[in-house]
């Protein structure tokens, strides 16, 4: 049976075994944000949950209550590409509003990774990236969020996307509070080593 997430594809190359069920509660997620979500990133956050991998961190809807630091939400980021775009008056090509532009995930080069969500659709909306040193500031992949990450961890994108290099990585996914209990046992959260 085919998996129209691509959940599968992508725990065979980023191991989910640190990952956790977030237990979103969609219906208050969708009125917060006006919209429901795409399936592919529903599955995501009860296979994977909020966290990271490498220098890329994956964003949860809503707030929840944390050990350490607040593990990140859609808002602060969202706001970010939404500024960004405004301040560089968007890109050529793509003439959008900027309330279509809803962050997901952020990267330690500061790129944001959002969807461009101006389809009624949501498994139809692409992911555009807001890129801090990359070519474009702004570049549009016509895929859901699933399928972005299988393809930049298998290096499928001329040229790459993003403003760090994950090419030489070894992924491994790590749920927020698991790295919240890392630190506080004086590991390293993402590796769990001294």
């Amino acid at each position: 049976m085919e998996d129209p997430t691509g959940i599968a594809a992508l725990t065979e190359i980023l191991p989910a075994d640190l990952g956790a069920d977030e237990e979103i509660d969609w219906s208050a997620a969708e009125a917060r944000w006006g919209t429901r979500f795409p399936r592919d990133y529903m599955a995501f956050m009860s296979v994977y949950g909020a966290g990271s991998f490498d220098e890329v961190v994956i964003l949860m809807p809503l707030p929840k209550e944390y050990i350490q630091w607040d593990p990140g939400t859609f808002e602060e980021e969202t706001e970010n590409a939404r500024y960004t775009w405004e301040m560089l008056g968007g890109q050529e090509g793509l003439d959008i509003d900027p309330d279509h532009i809803l962050a997901w995930g952020v990267t330690s080069g500061s790129d944001i990774l959002c969807w461009l969500t101006t389809d009624p659709d949501p498994d139809q909306w692409p992911v555009l990236v807001c890129g801090r040193h990359t070519r474009e500031d702004f570049t549009l992949f016509p895929c859901g969020m699933v399928e972005f990450l299988r393809r930049l961890l298998l290096d499928e994108y001329d040229p790459y996307p993003l403003s760090i290099d994950l090419r030489a990585a070894s992924p491994r996914y790590v749920h927020w509070l698991e790295e919240q209990k890392r630190w506080k046992a004086g590991l390293d959260p993402a590796s769990g080593l001294p």
